[in-house]
């Protein structure tokens, strides 16, 4: 498999660092201390195009490929990992269902403004009591002849508290299992919709965690994304996209530790040596060095396989992710370790990375989650 990036790539990568460095990062430390959603960073994403990299331009974006996409994420992740979530979730897990399964309406009316940046995006599966196990959902849905209603708690929705489209799941039926979900396009301005609170959290404090709470939800009957009953696989598949989206987001965010603690044990001299002549340093610096290098390429690796859409790639989606998550914790970790007492104190970075770090083993399916997904395919493959 061929890594050369092409131009349009090395565009989009120079355009997402250079916005990142000079706009993104002198703002992490004051979004991360306030919570304060960066509804000027997203403005500014979507005047450069990058909240839809590669959505054609036929419906409003960019078109680009989703391995641009991809290092845009990681790019801006490795300034504020908030804003790199935001980026992706508005990305992953709302365009890309309706541009695959939704209908020319659907595209026209919700992909070219998302990809606009001019609508923000959002996704909610998850609920109090399906999580991992997405099928179990209680959500449900009734078609009333005009529309549907839907009617269910949603939890952990990001950018649940901004959005102007959400992408939501419900069954007809609890009883039928994955069998009975469909997914539904539904907007904040719908009758029984209504926005819960927003979460408190240990790290990502500036992007918006929210319940979302549904009451005899009236959705337009052209809302349905995708033939009913076929919920389960659409959001099976749109997962894959945003596994390699968290992958990103992990990368951004280690590279951005490892980088933080070099220039520190450069810096900082102890016994009378920098930090950075110690063996003990050196060795922590090339295991960050090159784990992260080894999730990069996974990273790519899935995110071409996306790109060339000759099959599913599932398995590469889920390798990625469970590397680069676990693989940038350690570099996080690693990366406070090396800046002794400093790294616990809040005016350094490092202390951010490790709790931004934390929650890319969680979303989008734990690492245990991706293990089995991984194994699952080993196991069918090997005979």
């Amino acid at each position: 498999m061929d890594f050369e990036l092409s131009e349009v790539e090395v565009a989009v990568l120079e355009t997402a660092r250079d916005f990142a460095q000079k706009k993104v990062k002198p703002l992490a430390r004051e979004l991360d201390a306030t919570g304060r959603f960066p509804d000027e960073l997203v403005r500014e994403m979507g005047e450069l195009g990058l909240m839809g990299v590669y959505v054609p331009e036929a419906w409003g974006g960019a078109g680009g490929t989703a391995l641009a996409y991809n290092l845009a994420v990681m790019e801006i992740s490795k300034a504020c990992a908030s804003t790199g979530v935001i980026l992706s979730a508005h990305t992953s897990l709302c365009i890309d269902p309706i541009l695959k399964h939704g209908t020319d309406g659907q595209r026209e009316k919700y992909v070219k403004p998302l990809a606009a940046g001019t609508f923000l995006g959002a996704y909610a599966l998850t609920e109090p009591n399906a999580g991992s196990d997405a099928a179990t959902l209680a959500t449900t849905f009734v078609d009333t002849g005009e529309g549907y209603e839907i009617t269910g708690n949603k939890l952990f929705v990001t950018n649940g508290g901004h959005a102007d489209v959400y992408v939501v799941y419900a069954t007809s039926d609890k009883q039928l299992g994955h069998h009975g979900i469909s997914a539904f396009i539904v907007e904040p301005g719908f009758a029984g919709f209504t926005r819960g609170k927003n979460e408190h959290k240990l790290g990502i404090n500036a992007s918006s965690t929210t319940e979302l709470i549904l009451s005899h939800c009236k959705v337009p009957k052209e809302n349905l994304l995708g033939a009913l009953g076929k919920g389960f696989s659409i959001a099976l598949e749109t997962l894959d996209g945003g596994r390699i989206g968290i992958a990103s987001q992990a990368l951004g965010i280690g590279k951005a530790a490892l980088e933080t603690a070099v220039r520190h044990v450069k810096a900082r001299e102890q016994f009378g040596a920098p930090l950075a002549k110690l063996q003990a340093i050196q060795w922590m610096i090339a295991d960050s060095a090159t784990e992260l290098e080894a999730a990069e390429l996974l990273m790519m690796r899935a995110a071409k396989l996306k790109d060339l859409a000759t099959r599913r790639y599932t398995k590469e989606a889920a390798m990625a992710k469970l590397f680069a998550s676990e693989a940038a914790f350690r570099a996080a970790d690693r990366g406070l370790q090396m800046h002794g007492g400093y790294g616990f104190i809040k005016d350094y970075d490092a202390e951010r990375h490790y709790r931004d770090v934390r929650i890319c083993r969680l979303y989008e399916g734990t690492s245990e989650i991706q293990r089995l997904v991984i194994a699952a395919h080993v196991l069918k493959e090997i005979q």
